[in-house]
């Protein structure tokens, strides 16, 4: 991964965000689930738990870490973000 990537990545993951290595396609990127909601809601597609601060049902806290690294999410499916660079 490139260092930005891997910054975010190793980032997310302190903080409990789920994530796991490896895009959707195998690319050098990561991807965060969905569907791992137990303790904090990280990402909901329909967008049913998350507050009104959550930006297409991603917490900010998501959000804020990839924008500072020059990277972005997108819904792959219902339940995963593939994250991608700016």
């Amino acid at each position: 991964m490139k260092r930005n990537i891997r910054k975010a990545f190793t980032e997310l993951k302190k903080i409990g965000a789920p994530v796991y290595e490896g895009g959707w396609n195998g690319g050098d990127t990561f991807r965060i689930s969905g569907e791992e909601n137990c303790n904090e809601i990280w990402a909901d597609y329909y967008n049913e738990f998350g507050s009104s601060e959550y930006e297409f049902g991603v917490s900010p806290k998501i959000t804020s870490v990839l924008t500072k690294n020059g990277l972005y999410c997108e819904w792959c499916n219902a339940g995963v973000l593939d994250v991608y660079e700016m």
